[in-house]
């Protein structure tokens, strides 16, 4: 029998992709001579939006700035934790000016924000569990980073060496399935270092192992609540392994927003207050 699941309400914060388009090419998903449909991405996007909103999490909006096509991505822009916030300091020039309007709106709301001295993308590479904090490097966000993030928190940080760059995130090749006393994760094992590999298995002996095809579709840029799985509907292994478990798939489709090398998580900023 599948196991019993438990949501949790979650805050989100998030970015319309008004001005979506793939302008440069920061990663191996992106391809400025690809058309980008600006209407279907926003269409999708809202799907997600709706999807939040239903199953019962409370969503909030930075407002998108033109010449920043890529602040659709939320994630990237800070990681909270108990109601702090450290800040982001992109590796693409293109990107940097995203963190002043995203501090912009944490300071409004009424948090401090750090401001990271070494490279740094947000949850992009800073993942949450509950007991740690896993941080991906190797591509974008630096070790330096993983230090400060340490101090800053005061919670122990576990560096994760990204080697496939298809996965240059840590949210791309890994998400947090429950944060909770069942704390696990799911991942894609080839996007590690054999190191970090090694690290993972004996940290949760327990994961979902997803393969290269869901992974490819984005299935890792996946947000559960616990109960519910946000996720690509191209991943559907992964999808069958996680009703498996107990949790319900969620399929949201943001097939337009891949064109950037971005999907469910990577529009999707939680705040952990």
């Amino acid at each position: 029998m599948p196991e019993s699941r438990v949501q949790r309400r979650r805050r989100f914060l998030v970015c319309e992709p008004r001005h979506f388009a793939v302008q440069y090419a920061i990663n191996p998903w992106m391809h400025p001579d690809n058309r980008v449909d600006a209407g279907l991405a926003q269409k999708q996007w809202r799907s997600l939006i709706r999807a939040y909103r239903s199953h019962g999490h409370t969503v909030e909006s930075v407002e998108p700035v033109p010449g920043l096509p890529d602040m659709v991505f939320a994630a990237n822009c800070a990681v909270t934790v108990d109601g702090r916030v450290f800040g982001s300091l992109f590796h693409a020039p293109e990107r940097r000016p995203e963190s002043t309007h995203y501090d912009t709106w944490f300071k409004a709301s009424g948090f401090d924000v750090y401001r990271p001295e070494s490279v740094c993308e947000g949850e992009g590479d800073l993942v949450p569990t509950g007991r740690y904090v896993l941080a991906g490097t190797g591509f974008r966000t630096t070790r330096e980073a993983h230090r400060e993030v340490q101090e800053f928190f005061g919670v122990p940080v576990i560096g994760l060496t990204l080697v496939d760059p298809y996965f240059y995130h840590l949210d791309t090749a890994l998400f947090v399935l429950d944060d909770g006393p069942e704390e696990n994760i799911a991942y894609y094992p080839e996007a590690f270092s054999p190191g970090s590999r090694e690290v993972l298995r004996r940290l949760y002996p327990d994961a979902v192992l997803a393969t290269r095809e869901d992974a490819m579709a984005f299935g890792l840029n996946s947000v559960s609540d616990g109960l519910h799985v946000f996720i690509a509907p191209g991943a559907t292994a992964l999808a069958d392994q996680l009703a498996l478990r107990g949790y319900v798939p969620v399929p949201v489709d943001l097939s337009e927003l891949h064109k950037a090398g971005g999907g469910i998580k990577c529009c999707t900023q939680e705040i952990r207050s």
